[in-house]
């Protein structure tokens, strides 16, 4: 007998380098782009093959079983489709690319995971994973014959793209920190990564009912469904398929509220529980391999924003400002699914944000793609739309964000003046 659905209310120098500088400005749609995908995942979908039939279980005890899940090692593949809506970035190179693109253009390394991992933002991807408790991680990204991959083993941090043999080298963050060199956190990958961005911010603003079960990569699954209360929010749905036996969550789909395909759909599409064998997590540099320490890059891949950091890892996007460690220059208005962030301008009052007409004609391209004109209370702006992050940057310099309509953020804007 399939489970009833439960509901309960519980409820992410020189004019090249002028060039540069510019462009990075204009990357705020891109770096919250990024971040958003940080923040609340990105990483598709295995077909269920029949419903079983399990006992029945409430949306707590579910929650419940994912916390306690113990389950530290496993390997397996990933199948990995997103779909933000974002313009391809296939076609900015040079200067501009150098300051859209985290990774590109000169002082970078095509093996710096925040560089690679953007790939995931958008496509279908297939993913390789291997997990032996929190010292040992490998993700590897296929492409055809092609393979990059990221390995932590230890204190080490590698990361190795087959197809330019270049290889990046950084240290775990826990262990870096006393040198100031911190690795790049890769953002969530797997459907528990997911699922726990999801989870921990559900409270009032947010329903959660168990719906149904299913068949992931073999196994028994409940399925969670949870949904916004609050209106205004760009999420329709979650829906998240938890392992009936050990609780770990196997797959991960989310829903716009606009409708269509999904924005995320994650899933194994094989996994096995056992540990995985200790030679998976060496790696030794190739013959002839370009190596890249972190400590000497320049630019964000020295140190990406850390897991969890949500907007603060806006903090290295030139034209922003700072906003500092404790999120200092960040306004939140707000609550639950509907939140979004207030970012005041560089410089204090008086100070006015780039107009995509003054931007390089690679950025103003980019720009406009997915950028609309709109005027309120607060004067006049640009909204900068994904399918799930949208951000409002009034021409006083102010950004407004998060998981929201064009609507909401509009009338954040116009209540703040």
């Amino acid at each position: 007998m399939a489970p009833k659905d439960t509901a309960r209310t519980t409820d992410e120098a020189g004019e090249g380098s002028a060039v540069r500088r510019k462009a990075a400005r204009y990357a705020v749609p891109v770096a919250v782009a990024g971040v958003a995908a940080a923040t609340i995942g990105l990483v598709p979908a295995l077909a269920a093959s029949g419903d079983p039939d399990l006992p029945d279980v409430t949306a707590q005890e579910l929650i419940e079983k994912i916390a306690a899940s113990d389950a530290e090692q496993l390997s397996g593949t990933v199948k990995i489709s997103t779909d933000l809506g974002l313009p391809s970035l296939a076609g900015l190179a040079g200067d501009a690319a150098d300051g859209l693109v985290p990774g590109a253009g000169e002082g970078g390394s095509s093996a710096a995971p925040d560089a690679r991992l953007m790939e995931l933002a958008s496509g279908t991807h297939t993913l390789r994973v291997a997990v032996d408790g929190p010292d040992r991680q490998k993700l590897s990204i296929l492409d055809g014959a092609a393979e990059y991959s990221v390995i932590r083993n230890g204190d080490d941090v590698w990361a190795y793209d087959s197809e330019s043999g270049e290889v990046y080298h950084g240290e775990d963050a826990g262990a870096a920190a006393e040198r100031e060199h911190p690795a790049p956190q890769e953002p969530p990958t797997t459907p528990k990564e997911l699922a726990d961005e999801v989870l921990k911010a559900a409270g009032d603003t947010t329903s959660v009912t168990v719906d149904g079960t299913a068949r992931i990569a073999g196994r028994d699954a409940y399925q969670l469904l949870v949904k916004p209360k609050q209106s205004g929010s760009t999420v329709g749905s979650v829906r998240i398929a938890v392992d009936a036996e050990n609780g770990v969550p196997l797959k991960f789909t989310l829903l716009p509220s606009s409708g269509g395909k999904a924005v995320v759909d994650a899933g194994f599409t094989k996994v096995d529980f056992s540990r995985p064998p200790a030679s998976t997590f060496d790696f030794t540099p190739p013959k002839g391999a370009k190596v890249t320490e972190a400590d000497e890059l320049d630019g964000p891949e020295k140190g990406a924003p850390q897991h969890g950091e949500g907007l603060k890892g806006l903090k290295g996007v030139e034209g922003l400002g700072p906003i500092g460690e404790h999120g200092q220059g960040v306004n939140v208005i707000g609550e639950g699914w509907t939140t979004i962030a207030e970012i005041k301008a560089p410089g204090g009052e008086g100070a006015t944000a780039p107009k995509p007409g003054d931007a390089p004609p690679e950025a103003r391209k980019f720009l406009e793609s997915f950028g609309d004109r709109v005027k309120g209370d607060f004067g006049t702006g640009t909204v900068f739309k994904t399918r799930l992050v949208n951000a409002l940057m009034t021409d006083d310099g102010t950004v407004y964000v998060g998981a929201v309509t064009q609507d909401a953020l509009v009338g954040a804007a116009n209540a703040a003046k």
